[in-house]
C-alpha cells in the first residue's frame, strides 16, 4: 500500500497514464536506494518498469490505455518472459512458438526464471511466430498475454511453484508452461503490423533491465560498505579498532572506489538512453562492472565482519547470497564481455 501511495509502481510510466514519468537517471538512483534496503523490493517493481516502458514505447493506443494506468497504480503486476530452459543469453535459440489460426495465436512452449510470474496479470512474452525465419530474430514476436494472478493452472497455462534459489527470496521466480494457449492477434505488442519485431522490442526492455541490475549491484555495494565501515570502527583487534589496520583500510578503499566507478557507469548509460540514443553497450558495461563489484564488495564485507558476517544476525550474509544473481541476470557477464 505504501508503494502504491508513493506512486512507485509508476516511476517510468508517462504522466498522462497516471505514472510519475521519471527519467532513467532518477529511476536508476531510486533502484539503488531500494536495493540498499532489500534487493527483492526492486525486483517486485522492476517488471512494472520494463513491461510498462515497452508498452509506452511500442504499444498501440489501446494497449497503453488498457495496461499503463493499472500498472502505474499498482493494481496489476507484470512480468518479462524471454528466458527458456534451453535458451538464456542466446535469445535467438528460444523454441516457444505462437501458431496463427485466424484471429488467434496458439502458444506452446515453456519460459524459465520468470520474476513475478505467479502474481503477474500480464506477461510480456517473446515467441517465435515464424520458426523458419532467417535471420532467426526476424521470426520473433512480443505478445502481451493476460493471466489470472496466483492461479497455478488455467486454459493451458501452468505456473510452477516458486523455484528454489540461493538468494533473492523476497520475490518469486517461476516456470511458465504453455500448452495450446489461445490469445488474440490483438495482443501483439504494437499491433499486428509489429509481428516479427519482438526481438527488438524485448531488447529495448533489456537495456532498462541491465541498468536496473547495475543499480541493484550499486545498492548492495553501498550498504555492504556502510556496514563494513561501521563494524571496522567498533570491532577491536590487537588493541585498536580493525579499521586502523592497513589491510582493512585497503579493503575499504577498494570498495569505495568500485562504488564510485559503478555509479558513473550507471549514470552514463542512463543519460544516453534518456537522450533517445541506443545505449546497449553502455548498459552492458554498467551491468558488467557494477554486478562484479557488488559480488566482490559483498564478499569483502563478510571478510571484514569475520564470523559474525557469516551468521543470519546481520544482513551481510544476505548481500553475499543476493549478489551472484546480478552477474547472471539480464545476460551473463560472459555475454556482456
Amino acid at each position: 500500500m505504501l508503494f502504491r501511495s508513493m506512486g512507485a509502481f509508476g516511476m517510468r510510466i508517462p504522466t498522462e497514464y497516471g505514472g510519475l514519468g521519471l527519467d532513467l537517471v532518477t529511476y536508476a538512483l531510486a533502484i539503488a536506494e531500494l536495493t540498499r534496503g532489500w534487493m527483492a523490493v526492486s525486483g517486485i517493481v522492476n517488471g512494472q518498469y520494463i513491461v510498462g516502458g515497452m508498452i509506452a514505447a511500442h504499444g498501440t493506443d489501446e494497449q497503453k490505455a488498457a495496461y499503463l494506468p493499472r500498472l502505474a497504480a499498482g493494481e496489476i503486476r507484470s512480468c518479462f518472459s524471454m528466458t527458456e530452459p534451453g535458451a538464456g543469453s542466446d535469445v535467438q535459440s528460444i523454441v516457444t512458438t505462437a501458431r496463427r489460426e485466424g484471429d488467434e495465436f496458439v502458444v506452446n512452449g515453456a519460459k524459465m526464471w520468470v520474476t513475478n510470474g505467479d502474481r503477474a496479470s500480464v506477461i510480456a512474452l517473446l515467441v517465435k511466430t515464424d520458426p523458419d525465419a532467417e535471420p532467426r530474430h526476424a521470426g520473433m514476436t512480443a505478445l502481451l498475454v493476460d493471466k489470472q494472478p496466483e492461479v497455478a493452472q488455467r486454459g493451458g497455462l501452468t505456473v510452477s511453484p516458486p523455484l528454489g534459489k540461493l538468494g533473492y527470496h523476497g520475490v518469486e521466480s517461476v516456470e511458465l508452461a504453455f500448452d495450446e494457449v489461445r490469445v488474440p492477434v490483438s495482443c501483439v505488442l504494437g499491433g499486428e503490423e509489429k509481428i516479427g519485431q519482438g526481438f527488438y522490442q524485448m531488447m529495448s526492455g533489456i537495456e532498462t533491465g541491465r541498468i536496473n541490475v547495475a543499480s541493484r549491484g550499486l545498492g548492495i555495494s553501498l550498504r555492504a560498505l556502510e556496514l563494513s565501515l561501521e563494524y571496522a570502527q567498533q570491532r577491536e583487534a590487537f588493541g585498536k579498532p580493525i579499521g586502523y589496520h592497513q589491510l582493512i583500510q585497503k579493503k575499504l578503499a577498494d570498495m569505495a572506489t568500485r562504488i564510485e566507478a559503478s555509479k558513473h557507469l550507471i549514470l552514463a548509460a542512463a543519460r544516453k538512453k534518456d537522450s533517445g540514443q541506443r545505449a546497449d553497450v553502455e548498459a552492458g558495461m554498467a551491468k558488467l562492472f557494477a554486478s562484479e563489484a557488488a559480488l566482490e564488495i559483498a564478499t569483502e564485507s563478510m571478510r571484514i565482519h569475520g564470523g559474525v558476517g557469516y551468521t543470519t544476525d546481520l544482513p551481510v550474509e544476505r548481500y553475499f547470497r543476493d549478489a551472484p544473481l546480478m552477474i547472471i541476470g539480464e545476460g551473463t557477464n560472459e555475454i556482456q564481455r
